[in-house]
């Protein structure tokens, strides 16, 4: 089949065939090498698997490059194709893509996709739990969960697939989700991983432990041989056995501790962080567990600083949850569980309710009582001034008002006043305009009399008047002596 015995045989058609075709297409790349899963050593070493890992490799990236500001389903399309193969083939594909340069985000999201075909066991959820039996030497606990899924392998299978998913998780904070990484860590507790992925899983959910919820938190305690279906504990035995895995949360919470304690000395300033609810919520959820001891109860509510809780009726919420589980405690256990919470961070409802909880000890009771009633004073302190505010506050508003009324006054006066000035304004203008229109009837009648002297005046005698045309002009006032004095008094 080699060139020696004829050029063109069989190996150079079919390295052309792979390099020109096969791997130019994708879906023939995938069709390859899965399978190729049949005939692991003769494709090792041919090369087959490698060079079908670095075309595919070679795709994905490119699309991701090329379709950044794509739809989120566009960006996930090959997926599915992926996750189809074999662990270790996906291996291979996964740290091809991450040389790539390819976002830890979609690397994240497509170990999360594989995770989710061949790990049916990671949406099992803790739905709810059931106790048979009153006494502690006879109680007995089983998970049960909503849904029962096959098996798709042996443990050892799913056992390699949790190691591999664990180690190829990419190191960024924002890679997975927080929820997903305690889901898988259930599942490296069920199958008995290997401790140091299991302690690097630990740490890895401490990292992004604010994200987390209490469901998530919830991790049952499994025996050898147990798949996480069922999980049964009888107390019997010295060692203590609780229904959940208690110790596992506390690891993670210390590893958070100790990450944030590192933050703070390295930025010189405090950092407040919000798991203190997150931590009342698991510890009410633990404390329903009848075998569960105080000194583990105590151990755990006293992980976080003081300074962490605002308030504690979360924690006097799981207190007291633990002491309705537990009805046979004795008076000194009970103070001792008391001494956790701090009475004077409990909210006036909470101080409330405790004040008339009988399961509270006596001195626990009073302390309540006096923090009540230290809150209800500096309540009506604080009402107080806001009391004399709003008094002072409707006092101004009273004097702001009746300023108002008395500038509204005013300017109503004044306005009234104008008008007054206007009418009478008005009313000279109409009697001037009343003379001015009377005015042109006068004038006609003194143009009459006028006409009238100037015809008398004619009507002299022809003697006279010829006299007087003879003798020099005369001024008007000589004229006017000379008139009758009735003309005279009529002309004035």
């Amino acid at each position: 089949m080699t060139e020696e015995l004829e050029d063109g045989n069989l190996i150079s058609k079919s390295e052309a065939f792979l390099t020109f075709v096969v791997l130019s297409s994708w879906k023939d790349t995938i069709t390859v090498l899965k399978s190729s899963e049949n005939l692991s050593p003769w494709a090792e070493n041919l090369q087959i698997v490698r060079r079908c890992c670095d075309s595919i490799a070679w795709k994905a990236s490119k699309d991701e490059l090329t379709s950044e500001d794509a739809a989120p389903n566009q960006e996930s399309w090959w997926f599915n194709d992926v996750a189809a193969f074999r662990i270790d083939h996906f291996m291979r594909i996964i740290s091809a893509i991450r040389a790539k340069g390819t976002k830890p985000e979609t690397i994240g999201k497509c170990i999360m996709q594989y995770a989710k075909r061949w790990l049916p066991g990671m949406e099992v959820e803790l739905e709810g739990l059931r106790g048979y039996g009153h006494e502690k030497c006879n109680l007995q606990f089983s998970i049960f969960s909503g849904k029962k899924k096959e098996s798709s392998g042996n443990s050892k299978e799913q056992r390699t697939i949790i190691e591999s998913l664990i180690s190829i998780i990419p190191p960024q904070q924002d890679a997975v989700s927080c929820k997903f990484m305690l889901q898988l860590l259930k599942m490296a507790m069920m199958y008995s991983v290997s401790p140091a992925l299991t302690t690097d899983l630990e740490k890895r959910v401490s990292l992004v432990l604010e994200d987390a919820e209490v469901s998530d938190l919830l991790i049952p305690r499994y025996q050898n041989g147990d798949q996480g279906k069922t999980v049964i504990c009888m107390t019997n035995s010295s060692e203590e056995c609780t229904m959940l895995d208690i110790d596992v949360v506390q690891r993670i919470v210390e590893y958070f501790l100790m990450h944030e304690q590192q933050q703070i000395q390295q930025q010189q300033k405090t950092r407040k962080f919000n798991i203190s609810r997150l931590l009342d919520n698991y510890l009410a959820e633990i404390a329903r567990d009848p075998n569960l001891s105080i000194t583990k109860f105590q151990v755990f509510a006293e992980l976080l600083p003081e300074n962490t809780r605002s308030y504690d009726d979360g924690l006097y919420r799981a207190i007291d949850t633990y002491l309705k589980t537990q009805p046979s405690l004795t008076e000194h256990d009970r103070k001792r569980l008391c001494k956790i919470m701090n009475c004077e961070k409990l909210s006036l409802d909470a101080c409330l309710h405790a004040a008339q909880n009988e399961r509270l000890p006596l001195r626990t009771v009073v302390q309540v009582l006096f923090s009540e009633q230290v809150k209800m004073r500096a309540a009506m302190h604080e009402k107080e001034p806001a009391q004399i505010g709003i008094q002072s506050e409707q006092e101004e508003n009273q004097t702001s008002a009746t300023m108002d009324i008395k500038a509204l006054k005013a300017e109503l006066e004044n306005v009234k006043s104008q008008m007054v000035e206007l009418q009478n304004d008005y009313c000279e203008l109409q009697q001037e305009y009343e003379k001015l229109s009377n005015k042109p009837k006068n004038s006609s009648g003194w143009s009459l009399n006028w006409r009238k002297i100037k015809n008398s005046l004619h009507t002299k005698p022809a003697g006279v008047e010829i006299g007087d045309r003879q003798d020099a002009p005369k001024s008007p006032n000589t004229i006017l002596r000379r008139l009758n004095p009735r003309r005279r008094l009529s002309m004035s």
